[in-house]
C-alpha cells in the first residue's frame, strides 16, 4: 500500500489471481477484486447497506477499533485498486486490517444470498479465498474444511487434504481424545495436565508465553463501582498470587497492567497491589460502605487462554472479598448469552480477558478501556477524560517513542482508577500428538493450519 504524506489516504494494490472459493452452494464467476473490498467496508460500517438490512448484524470490533468513525470512504480506482481516506491519522491502521475483522467478503456471493433471500446463510456457509474451503458445520459437533487446490499463495499451501474441529467442550475429554488418537492437536490443556502430557512419549508440547491479559472488569456506571476508592479496595483485598497459583496452576504469571509484558509500551514502573485488607477496609469506609455492600460476580463459563478456570477464580474471589465484608453471589449464562448481557452492561462485576489482535498497544487500551468500546469490548463501561485523550493523541501519532510515554502515562491513569483489575497472563501451551509437523503457536490466538502436515 501507498500513504500520503499526511497519513490519511491509502491506495492498496490488490493481488490479481486470487480466486474465490467453489463450493457446493456457490460457484464464482470472476476472481477477487475491488468490488469485494468495496462491498465489504460499506457493509461493515453502513447500517443502510442493503444485505444489512436483510440481516442485521453489529460488527463491535470495526465500532471498538475507532474504524467505524474513522474511515472516511473507501474508494474503487480500478479493479485492483483501493483507495481509503481517513478523518484522522491512525498509526496502527494496517495492522488492524490484518485483523479478522478485515476479511473481505465476496460481493458476487452476498448478493446472490440477498436475491435468493437466504442473507443469513453469510454465516452458516462462508465463503473466502484462504487456504481451506468449509465444507460443513454441525452444531456443538464439528466443522469440516478441505484443502483449497487453487490458494494463491503456492510457498505456503495446505498439506492436508481435510482439516476438522471436533467441537469438544470439557478439556479433560479433549485430553482423552488425543491420547486415543483421535484428534492430531488439543486447546486449552488444563493447566494441571501439562506435565503427564509432556512425559508422553506419543505426545509433544508446545508452549510459549501468552500475548493474553485475565480481567475482573467493574461496572463503573453503577453504584458502588462508580467510585475509584470501591474499585481499588476490590483490587487490594485480592490475594493474586493465591489465585495465580490455584487457577493458572504455574501456567501464569501476575498481571500489574492491562497489557502483557511482551506488549511494547508496557509499563514496567507499574506493580501489582499488595494485598492489604485493612487498607481496603478504609477505602470502603472512607467511600461510604464501612459495613461493605452485596455485589453479583459473573463467573466465566468457559475456558479461555486468559483463564483457565473461572468458577474456581470466582469462589476465591468470593472468600477474598468477604474479609472486607463484601458478599458476593457468584452467578453465570450460556457464553453467547453471557457476552451479550455484559456488552449492554447488565452486570456489576464480570470476568472476561483478552489476547491481542494485533501487536499494537491501542488494541489493548482503546479496545477494551475507550469511550468508543463502550456497548463493545469495555466492559467497564470506563470513559475517563484523562484516559481518552492520552490513547487518541497516541493513536494519531506514528512515533514509537512518543507513543510510547503517552501509553505508559495512560496505564499509571488506568492502575489509579482500576476500572478492572488485571489477574493473569497464561502460557499459551498446545499439546498434539508426535507426528505432526509445522504447527506454530500464534501469539494472537489462532489456529493456523496452512504449513502443518501428519507424518
Amino acid at each position: 500500500s501507498d500513504v500520503s504524506d499526511d497519513g490519511l489516504v491509502y491506495t492498496f494494490h490488490l493481488r490479481k489471481g486470487v480466486k474465490w472459493h467453489t463450493t457446493k452452494y456457490f460457484t464464482p464467476t470472476r476472481e477477487f477484486n475491488a468490488d469485494d473490498v468495496v462491498y465489504t467496508f460499506d457493509r461493515l460500517g453502513n447500517k443502510e447497506n442493503a444485505f444489512n438490512k436483510a440481516y442485521p448484524v453489529e460488527f463491535p470490533y470495526y465500532t471498538d477499533m475507532g474504524l467505524k468513525a474513522n474511515v472516511k470512504s473507501v474508494e474503487k480506482m480500478d479493479d485492483y485498486t483501493v483507495k481509503i481516506t481517513l478523518n484522522n491519522t491512525d498509526a496502527s491502521f494496517t495492522q488492524t486490517l490484518a485483523m479478522p475483522i478485515g476479511s473481505i467478503y465476496s460481493k458476487e456471493y452476498a448478493d446472490k444470498l440477498l436475491a435468493d433471500g437466504k442473507a443469513e446463510m453469510i454465516n452458516q456457509q462462508p465463503v473466502g479465498t484462504g487456504p481451506f474451503i468449509f465444507e460443513r458445520y454441525q452444531k456443538d459437533a464439528s466443522i469440516r474444511y478441505k484443502a483449497n487446490k487453487e490458494y494463491w499463495n503456492k510457498d505456503d499451501m495446505p498439506l492436508v487434504d481435510n482439516l476438522i474441529f471436533a467441537i469438544t467442550k470439557d478439556a479433560s475429554v479433549r485430553y482423552q481424545k488425543l491420547k486415543a488418537g483421535e484428534c492430531h492437536i488439543m486447546s486449552y490443556p488444563l493447566p494441571a495436565d501439562i506435565d503427564g502430557m509432556k512425559k508422553d512419549v506419543k505426545l509433544k508440547v508446545m508452549s510459549q508465553p501468552g500475548f493474553n491479559v485475565g480481567f475482573i472488569y467493574y461496572n463503573t456506571e453503577k453504584e458502588p463501582f462508580n467510585k475509584t476508592d470501591v474499585r481499588v479496595a476490590l483490587d487490594m483485598a485480592m490475594n493474586k498470587p493465591a489465585i495465580i497459583q490455584a487457577v493458572y496452576g504455574g501456567q501464569g504469571e501476575l498481571a500489574p497492567n492491562p497489557m502483557p509484558p511482551t506488549q511494547w509500551s508496557f509499563n514496567k514502573e507499574i506493580k501489582s497491589r499488595e494485598t492489604d485488607i485493612a487498607k481496603a477496609k478504609e477505602l470502603l469506609a472512607k467511600a461510604g460502605y464501612p459495613n461493605g455492600f452485596e455485589a453479583t460476580l459473573w463467573s466465566l463459563p468457559v475456558q479461555r487462554p486468559y483463564n483457565p478456570n473461572g468458577c474456581l477464580m470466582a469462589e476465591i474471589l468470593q472468600a477474598d472479598w468477604a474479609k472486607i465484608g463484601v458478599k458476593v453471589n457468584i452467578t453465570t449464562y450460556e457464553w453467547g448469552e453471557y457476552m451479550k448481557r455484559a456488552k449492554s452492561g447488565e452486570h456489576q462485576i464480570m470476568m472476561a480477558g483478552w489476547t491481542g489482535d494485533n501487536g499494537d498497544p491501542d488494541n489493548w487500551l482503546g479496545t477494551l478501556f475507550s469511550c468508543e468500546a463502550v456497548g463493545g469490548n469495555n466492559y467497564s463501561r470506563f470513559c475517563y477524560d484523562p484516559f481518552q485523550k492520552l490513547i487518541a493523541e497516541a493513536r494519531q501519532l506514528s512515533d514509537m517513542g512518543q507513543r510510547t510515554k503517552l501509553y505508559e502515562q495512560a496505564q499509571v491513569i488506568w492502575h489509579e482508577q482500576m476500572p478492572g483489575s488485571p489477574i493473569g497472563t497464561s502460557i499459551v501451551s498446545v499439546p498434539m500428538g508426535k507426528n505432526v509437523e509445522g504447527f506454530k503457536i500464534s501469539p494472537f490466538g489462532a489456529f493456523e493450519f496452512t504449513g502443518v502436515s501428519v507424518k
